[in-house]
């Protein structure tokens, strides 16, 4: 008689994946979500940490190109607004002499916009800066200079009030619960939602953010004492 042969057992932990697999097969097709990149923008106010958003891949992959031929390096956070928004990254800034106007943008290589629902500009968003409307219809950000936003905090009715009013500038704006919930929790800069990219979010460092804004500035809202970024990846 031949003795029967008994298959080797199966380890507890695949067979519970297999059970699993069986019942719910779509659990075992379901993409893992891909890993946000994050980077970090060194001052020496602090250490500022970025998420980029996977979902506005143009700005992620240009805000990583230029960080690897380090581009962002000693340049200036030349404007800061208090309860509003720091910004930097011009390449004008580097060389700057104190006190000058550091407004102009890029005429050249603007991204095309990625304004997507749910990327609002709440506390910490990290966004792209642009021209103005009048010069820039087409809302095309430019390939360097970024924003993070401050903001304040908002009520549903306000929320309204100003998704009305950047629908009528041309701006298709609605909220969802959740990011009612942000607003009224986080506070941020609806006014801008619609307008620009937001392809990022603070991780860390929001009181740096705060020390930068609260820095005195002149009238052109630049910083009277040059505060200047180097940018590294957390990889």
């Amino acid at each position: 008689m031949q003795p029967v042969l008994t298959p080797p057992p199966v380890p507890r932990l695949l067979a519970v994946l297999l059970f699993g697999a069986l019942l719910f097969p779509g659990l075992a097709q379901s993409p893992r979500p891909e890993k946000r990149v994050e980077v970090e923008i060194r001052t020496e106010l602090g250490v500022i940490r970025v998420e980029l958003y996977n979902e506005t891949p143009i700005h992620r992959d240009n805000f990583l190109r230029n960080m690897a031929a380090k581009a962002y390096d000693s340049l200036l956070f030349h404007r800061a607004i208090p309860g509003l928004l720091v910004q930097g990254g011009n390449p004008a800034s580097k060389h700057a002499p104190p006190g000058a106007a550091l407004d102009s943008y890029a005429q050249e290589g603007t991204l095309e916009p990625e304004i997507k629902p749910g990327l609002i500009h709440r506390r910490g968003a990290l966004a792209a800066a642009r021209e103005g409307d009048d010069r820039n219809p087409g809302m095309r950000s430019d390939p360097m200079q970024f924003y993070i936003v401050l903001g304040n905090s908002y009520r549903k009715q306000d929320l309204d009030r100003i998704a009305e009013r950047n629908t009528a500038d041309g701006r298709n704006v609605s909220y969802s619960e959740q990011d009612r919930a942000t607003y009224a929790r986080l506070g941020g800069t609806p006014h801008l939602d619609g307008g620009y990219t937001v392809f990022g979010q603070v991780v860390e460092g929001m009181d740096v953010v705060e020390a930068l804004a609260a820095l005195p500035c002149n009238t052109y809202d630049r910083p009277v004492k040059d505060v200047r970024m180097y940018l590294r990846s957390t990889r």
